[in-house]
């Protein structure tokens, strides 16, 4: 939990400059204008020729009625088969890292020669896309519910959404509803069965799903599929490939890999709503969780992260020094570092869509640059000194979510604070390098293995992991960090730092690699390395999921 995240994109800006830099220009210009017994639906086939498993697939078609049919043999290139599974996945759907993770990931290992899906709910009317008119049952509950599957192919992912009622009734357009719960901070009271309902449909999505967009690739993934479970919302995955379709002889090659983003949410629930997930008891054990707290109800609990961790195959998160913060102790693990501890984990820094954040085509800020351009006028910055002298406890804070504000904001500030007392990653502080305004941040988390005291930033030490109250200790802190870095503007340091913020590759390409070798490391029958290959950007209004 951040002070400042990238869902709510908050900043303390402070901007400096003259009328014509790019930087004070852009802020002029933008401010103005479930069943357990075989997987659902599925049941042993006739031959297909192939190394792939024979099944058939009943299918549901809106223009005929229930039918049986035989898929081709699957055609694939090297690589891996990864199918990435989330609550949310950028541009379609977002609240902060996760959907940007989930929204830039997966194209750069498609890039690297993998066949790649991402599985995400149908929130929205996304006009790009399309009914698969496949349909499958699952239990949810004590409820048979029906679940059909929309698809586009994005950036050489496929994208596959996730279609019901208990995520579409609810979506941003229609009702103004949050993704989790009607407003911020409160749940909606089925979130269990609604995340249910997307880990069964996930898992059953790269079988039934005739996909053939990609000259390398054709037919359903099959099997032997490396999954990528993401926070607690998906914790259930690795739970039904083991109780529901291994001891049936299907996945029996599969693997899973769990991805924390924010150790914070947990998916802590009564204990008797173990009954709601139609888990097998063996699993129980998986789930319990002692706390201290009232919320949902006092004492005993289930909790599905704790349930992730254990039943996956391997644990990632988003930053290396996130990875040691979660297993040093109880406060930074959130009660659960004994588990992580016991997992393992590694770290692996994000990367970021360095198409949507590029100050030299950014479609929100008035002026483009690059770090070859952009210098002050005498005239406008003695106009900001004399405001400062007028108003000196002036400012002006944002927090609400606005992609355009985002932009401006960040592309128009010198210096940008990040005051958290927990970031796992961080997205914020990336985009602010990639345009050249220097992050002052506190030491936490992904803050610590993405900013180099005096080199692309400035550090103001670790704060306080209570959050109930304001540490005099951290507000000093952050006050000297401040000065240090006021005092650095209009020298050759300032414009140093500029240049080795901008300097750096912030894409996802870094990440890939790490996330390809932690993935092969799986040893999924038939994986193999990819090559170095270039991401197919499209065109912006290609990739951008309206309703």
């Amino acid at each position: 939990m951040a002070a400042i995240t990238t869902s709510q994109l908050m900043s303390h800006g402070v901007v400096m400059g003259s009328d014509s830099d790019p930087k004070v220009k852009m802020v002029q210009n933008g401010l103005k204008r479930h069943l357990k017994t075989l997987p659902f639906g599925v049941r042993p086939g006739s031959h297909v020729e192939g190394n792939v498993k024979p099944f058939t697939v009943k299918i549901r078609r809106r223009t005929a009625p229930a039918a049986t049919l035989a898929y081709n043999v699957i055609r694939c290139g090297g690589g891996m088969k990864l199918v990435f599974v989330a609550a949310e996945v950028a541009p379609w759907s977002k609240t902060g890292g996760l959907g940007d993770v989930l929204g830039g990931l997966p194209p750069a290992l498609a890039a690297k020669g993998h066949r790649v899906m991402t599985v995400a709910p149908r929130y929205d009317q996304y006009k790009d896309g399309w009914d698969t008119n496949v349909t499958i049952e699952v239990k949810v509950g004590d409820r048979i519910e029906t679940v059909k599957f929309f698809h586009c192919y994005k950036r050489g992912v496929d994208r596959v959404f996730v279609d019901h009622p208990l995520f579409l009734e609810r979506v941003w357009g229609k009702t103004g509803s949050k993704l989790y719960g009607p407003v911020a901070g409160q749940d909606y009271e089925d979130n269990q069965l609604r995340f249910s309902l997307l880990c069964q449909a996930a898992l059953e999505a790269p079988r039934v799903l005739n996909l053939n967009n990609n000259s390398n690739f054709s037919g359903p993934y099959g099997e032997d599929i490396v999954f990528i479970a993401n926070d607690w919302h998906t914790a259930l995955l690795p739970c039904y490939l083991k109780s529901m379709y291994k001891p049936s002889g299907l996945y029996t090659n599969a693997k899973v890999a769990f991805c924390i983003h924010n150790i914070v949410y947990q998916g802590r629930f009564a204990f008797n709503d173990y009954a709601f997930l139609n888990l097998p008891d063996e699993l129980r054990g998986s789930f319990d969780f002692l706390d201290g707290y009232d919320h949902p109800v006092k004492g005993r609990k289930i909790n599905w992260m704790k349930a992730g961790i254990i039943e996956s195959d391997r644990v990632v998160t988003v930053s290396p020094y996130y990875a040691q913060e979660l297993m040093s102790s109880a406060e930074r693990g959130v009660e659960l570092d004994n588990i992580v501890r016991m997992a393992g984990v590694t770290g692996i820094v994000n990367g970021m869509d360095v198409q949507e954040w590029n100050p030299s085509n950014d479609k929100y800020i008035g002026v483009n640059y690059d770090a070859t351009t952009g210098t002050g006028k005498t005239e406008m910055e003695k106009q900001i000194e004399e405001l400062e002298i007028l108003y000196p406890d002036k400012a002006r804070g944002i927090a609400k979510f606005n992609v355009p504000l985002a932009h401006m904001i960040i592309g128009g500030c010198d210096f940008i604070l990040v005051p958290s007392r927990f970031e796992p990653c961080g997205l914020i502080q990336l985009y602010a390098m990639n345009y050249g305004t220097v992050p002052i941040v506190a030491s936490t988390g992904g803050l610590v293995d993405t900013v180099k005291e005096g080199y692309t930033g400035f550090h103001m030490g670790r704060f306080s992991a209570e959050c109930k109250g304001l540490d005099p200790d951290d507000v000093a802190a952050t006050a000297t960090a401040v000065r240090r870095a006021i005092s650095t503007y209009g020298t050759p340091l300032l414009r140093e730092m500029i240049l080795n913020c901008m300097a750096q590759d912030f894409s996802w390409k870094k990440a890939a690699k790490k996330w390809e070798e932690l993935l092969l490391s799986l040893d999924v029958q038939g994986s193999e390395q990819g090559f170095e290959g270039e991401e197919v950007i499209p065109l912006t209004k290609e990739n951008v999921a309206t309703p």
